[in-house]
Parts: C-alpha cells; sequence; structure tokens
C-alpha cells in the first residue's frame, strides 16, 4: 500500500496512536508530527485555533508526513483533507485502558516530560475537568458511535486488534 500523507485518530487515548505514528514514520521515511505537542505550549497554555492552524499549515503542505492526530474542533478538517490514508485506531476498551493506565502511572511516577516542559500531573488525570483517564473513558462510546459518519468522505483504514495494526504495517511501502 502505497502512503505519503497519514493520520492517525483513535477511538481512546492509549491506543498507541503516536507509538504507530513513529514506527509509520519511520518505515515510511517521512516527518512524524504530534499535535498534542504543537498544541500545548508550556503550562498547559493551548495554543489559538489561528495559532495551531499556522504551525499545521506548513507541515500538511508537504509530499508526505504522518500526523497524529486531528484536532477537529479547533482546526476543521485541515489535517483530514490532506491526507491520503485515515488511520482509525479502534481498539477495545481492554486494549487500551490497561495500556494507558501503566502510560499514565510510568508518566507520573518518573515525572517524564510530554512536551514544552509539560508534566502530567495526579489531579489532571483524574480530576481535573477534562481529566484524561475519565475523558478518554467518556469520549471512547462517542467516537466509536460518531466516527463512521465523520471519517466516510476520507480514506480510511480501521484496525480494530493489535493483529490488525501489525499486519496494516506490514503492507505499507518502506522507503
Amino acid at each position: 500500500m502505497a502512503v505519503r500523507r497519514v493520520c492517525i485518530l483513535a477511538s481512546a487515548s492509549g491506543s498507541g496512536k503516536t507509538t504507530l505514528g513513529r514506527v509509520l514514520a519511520d518505515r515510511l521515511g517521512v516527518p512524524f508530527h504530534e499535535l498534542d505537542a504543537l498544541n500545548h505550549d508550556p503550562g498547559w497554555t493551548e495554543a489559538t485555533s489561528a495559532e495551531l492552524r499556522a504551525r499545521l499549515e506548513p507541515l500538511v503542505a508537504g509530499p508526505a508526513w504522518v500526523i497524529d492526530g486531528a484536532y477537529r474542533g479547533k482546526i476543521g478538517d485541515l489535517v483530514l483533507a490532506r491526507a491520503d490514508t485515515v488511520v482509525w485506531l479502534d481498539l477495545p476498551r481492554r486494549v487500551w485502558l490497561p495500556r494507558l493506565l501503566r502510560r499514565t502511572a510510568r508518566r507520573l511516577v518518573m515525572r517524564e516530560e510530554l512536551w514544552n516542559g509539560n508534566r502530567e500531573t495526579l489531579r489532571g488525570v483524574l480530576w481535573d475537568d477534562n481529566a484524561l483517564i475519565p475523558f478518554a473513558w467518556r469520549s471512547f462510546s462517542d467516537r466509536r458511535r460518531r466516527y463512521p459518519t465523520v471519517l466516510a468522505p476520507y480514506p480510511v483504514v480501521r484496525l480494530r486488534t493489535s493483529r490488525e495494526v501489525q499486519r496494516f504495517l506490514t503492507t505499507v511501502d518502506s522507503r
């Protein structure tokens, strides 16, 4: 499968979109961009829609890339419209929830920096208004319901198991 501009989405955090994005970008020999890193400035300050669009437009204008995320609520279909392939990671809760919990625990204990000096906090992953773990739990069913319609205009590869993810990687043309 020849792909050059890939947008990776997931039904929930912890599904592996960043990991898949990095592997895929490496395999294709193209740049990888994580939208969370472009959106979250120091102090967890979010970029405005205009700022995020300005950061992203030159990247999606390139001939080849892998982008983790779409931020449709903030920038519309900017990424989706320029992608030749949209990979939708739609793994079951029993797969992504343990991954998310392990990753989050590691980041908290190790005080791991995510982007631009930002680190997760216990409050931020459990109790804030958009706390990571409750948000992932709530958004999962909503995305599974909405994505078939939202993504219908785009060339989507829906991956529902870890085995399907591995199989997909074997079908992608490398450099």
